[in-house]
């Protein structure tokens, strides 16, 4: 399993990040096709890109 305290990439393009600045808007138009989870915060989104510790949710 993956480190629960990694972040990968651009963290200000991150679900978490975009949730602490209340970009609700920009949130919904990547999450709307979920393909990725984050190992650290649990959110979902399209792109693993956006998220700080992603796994796949496909096979």
């Amino acid at each position: 399993m993956s480190d629960q305290t990694t972040c990968n990439g651009d963290h200000q393009a991150h679900i978490c990040m975009l949730a602490s600045n209340d970009k609700f808007d920009e949130i919904k138009k990547l999450t709307k096709n979920p393909k990725y989870l984050c190992f650290n915060c649990g959110r979902a989104a399209e792109s693993d890109k956006n998220l700080c510790n992603p796994m796949s949710l496909e096979k």
